[in-house]
């Protein structure tokens, strides 16, 4: 097994059912990751650890979800030169996810987030996968057929709207 190429953290165990997401997609591209629980705000010493230390083990991405407050993204991305896309979760203390959107959205020059949409952690997976296949044609290859199979999705159900309307 290659060492994980992608780091999936979150801020609470509450977040795995939309982060398995990112999990699941980079398991259909072929991409090795790791995931695990990284709080801001309750172990902020392991979040420091784990952003510092990411790059030497070999982490290409980091993928960082978090509800409410949503800090563990910026926060990560402030202790690494690794990409950080963040995933705003909607939580149950979360005002409809728009504090979590904002939160990882709205960072200061210098500390760039790349942020999907609300609970979109399988965007976040594809474009891990799209950054990292700068350098892995293997990958490069598997979002190529990806991408070819949501077209041919699209197109099979396009044929049976067509069929279900005569």
């Amino acid at each position: 097994m290659n060492s994980p190429k992608i780091g999936i953290i979150m801020g609470s165990k509450s977040d795995l059912p939309v982060m398995q997401d990112a999990a699941d997609v980079l398991t259909e591209l072929g991409v090795e990751y790791e995931i695990t629980v990284v709080s801001a705000h309750r172990t902020p010493d392991r979040m420091f650890t784990y952003a510092r230390e990411a790059a030497g083990r070999g982490i290409k991405v980091i993928i960082a979800g978090a509800g409410g407050a949503a800090h563990l993204p910026g926060m990560v991305a402030s202790l690494t030169h690794l990409p950080v896309i963040g995933v705003p979760v909607k939580s149950s203390n979360s005002i409809d996810g728009w504090d979590s959107i904002l939160s990882i959205l709205q960072m200061p020059n210098g500390i760039p987030v790349a942020t999907v949409a609300l609970n979109a952690a399988k965007n976040a997976g594809i474009l891990a996968a799209q950054i990292i296949s700068t350098a892995d044609e293997t990958i490069v290859k598997n979002l190529i057929v990806f991408k070819e199979n949501l077209k041919k999705k699209v197109e099979e159900s396009a044929e049976e709207m067509l069929k279900d309307l005569k």
